[in-house]
C-alpha cells in the first residue's frame, strides 16, 4: 500500500512538531509544506516552502495538517474541502461558531474526514482517567476542576486565553465524562495590554448535572496543567504536564479527633499513583487520524465536536461580557 501523501501548512512553533511527527509515523509521507512567513525552524528539509494552500493542493495531497493562526482556519479548511483533501486542523476549529459550522458542514458534505487537534484528549493521564470513569471506578461524578496557568506565549496574537487555552479544558471535560455543557458563568481580565483577555475563571454545569470549574491564564510565573475529578468514591488528579494520574480514595476509617472531623467531611483514604504508559500525545493524535483515513476504528476529535467546543467558548465570552449565566445551545 502506498503511503498517504500529507501536507502541512503553518511552520511556526506547533508546525515544527507536526512536521517531526509526520516524518516519524509509518504509512505517511510529508510531501509538501507551506507558510507565507517562511520556515523559521528549518523543518522543510528538502521540500519547497509554498506560499499558500493552493500550491499545496497542487502538489497532490491525501490530507493536510493546518497549524496556522486560528483566523486562517476557515479559509484554508474550506479550500481543502473543496479540493477533496482530508484535514486535521489545529484547535480551535475556527475563530467563531459560524466558521466552525461551515467547516464541519463542508467536510461532511464532501464525504471527507475532518478532525480537530485537541491534543489533550491524547494525554496518557486523561486517556487512562476516561477509561476508569467509564468503568465506574469513581461512582457518581460530582465535579470536574481544571487549572491551566502559565506565562504568556508570544506565539499567540489573534485570540485570547479562552479560545486558545480554555478550549482544551472545555473539550477534555465534556469528553472525559461523555456529557456536553448546559450552562457557563465566567469572569475575564485584561492585564497584559493586549486586545484579548488573558485570564478567565469559569464555572459551569454539564447536562448530567456535573459541576465544572476552570481557571485559565497567561499571567502565572509557573506552569500548571491539572484536572481533578471528584465523585462519591474519591477523586482522580491528572497532572497532564507529567502525564501522571493519582487516585485519592475516600477512607473507611472515621476521624477520631472531633475538632478535626467536623471540618473534614469524608475521611482520607489510600492514595494510588498509577504506573501508566506515556506515549507522546501528538504522535498518538497523528496515528489516530492516519488510521481513520485508512478505514480503521479509531478515536478522533470530529469537526462537529470541535464546533461544540467553539460554541461553549463563545458562551463563556458572552457570560463575561454581559455578567450573566449563559445557557449553551447546540450549535
Amino acid at each position: 500500500m502506498a503511503a498517504l501523501r500529507a501536507g502541512l501548512i503553518g511552520l511556526g512553533m506547533m508546525g515544527r512538531h507536526h512536521a517531526r511527527v509526520l516524518r516519524a509515523i509509518s504509512d505517511v509521507d510529508l510531501v509538501a509544506v507551506a507558510d507565507p512567513a517562511g520556515d523559521p525552524h528549518n523543518v522543510a528539509g528538502g521540500l519547497t516552502v509554498h506560499q499558500d494552500i493552493e500550491a499545496m493542493i497542487a502538489a497532490g495531497l491525501d490530507y493536510c495538517v493546518v497549524a496556522t493562526p486560528t483566523a486562517y482556519h476557515e479559509e484554508i479548511g474550506l479550500a481543502l474541502a473543496s479540493a477533496g483533501v482530508h484535514a486535521l486542523i489545529e484547535k480551535p476549529l475556527a475563530k467563531d461558531t459560524l466558521g466552525a459550522r461551515k467547516l464541519a458542514e463542508a467536510f461532511d458534505g464532501a464525504g471527507l474526514i475532518g478532525a480537530v487537534g485537541h491534543i489533550e484528549r491524547y494525554n496518557p493521564a486523561l486517556q487512562n482517567l476516561r477509561l476508569r470513569l467509564a468503568e465506574g471506578e469513581l461512582g457518581e461524578i460530582y465535579q470536574i476542576i481544571t487549572r491551566r496557568q502559565g506565562p504568556f506565549p508570544a506565539r499567540i496574537a489573534d485570540v485570547g486565553v479562552v479560545k486558545d487555552l480554555a478550549t482544551h479544558d472545555i473539550d477534555l471535560t465534556a469528553w472525559v465524562v461523555g456529557h456536553s455543557y448546559r450552562t457557563v458563568a465566567a469572569h475575564t481580565a485584561y492585564k497584559s495590554g493586549r486586545a484579548h483577555e488573558d485570564l478567565v475563571a469559569v464555572t459551569g454545569k454539564l447536562t448530567n448535572g456535573t459541576v465544572t470549574s476552570h481557571l485559565v491564564n497567561w499571567l502565572s510565573p509557573m506552569k500548571e496543567r491539572v484536572t481533578i475529578v471528584t465523585g462519591d468514591r474519591g477523586a482522580f488528579v491528572a497532572d497532564t504536564l507529567h502525564a501522571d494520574l493519582t487516585f485519592h480514595a475516600n477512607g473507611s476509617t472515621p476521624t477520631q479527633w472531633d475538632d478535626l472531623a467536623q471540618f473534614r467531611g469524608v475521611s482520607e483514604g489510600d492514595v494510588i499513583r498509577y504506573a501508566i504508559a506515556k506515549p507522546e500525545p501528538l504522535r498518538v493524535e497523528h496515528e489516530a487520524f492516519r488510521d481513520a483515513l485508512l478505514g480503521k476504528s479509531t478515536d478522533i476529535v470530529t469537526m462537529q465536536q470541535g464546533l461544540a467546543t467553539v460554541a461553549v467558548a463563545e458562551a463563556v465570552l458572552v457570560s463575561a461580557t454581559e455578567g450573566r449565566t449563559v445557557t449553551v445551545t447546540e450549535p
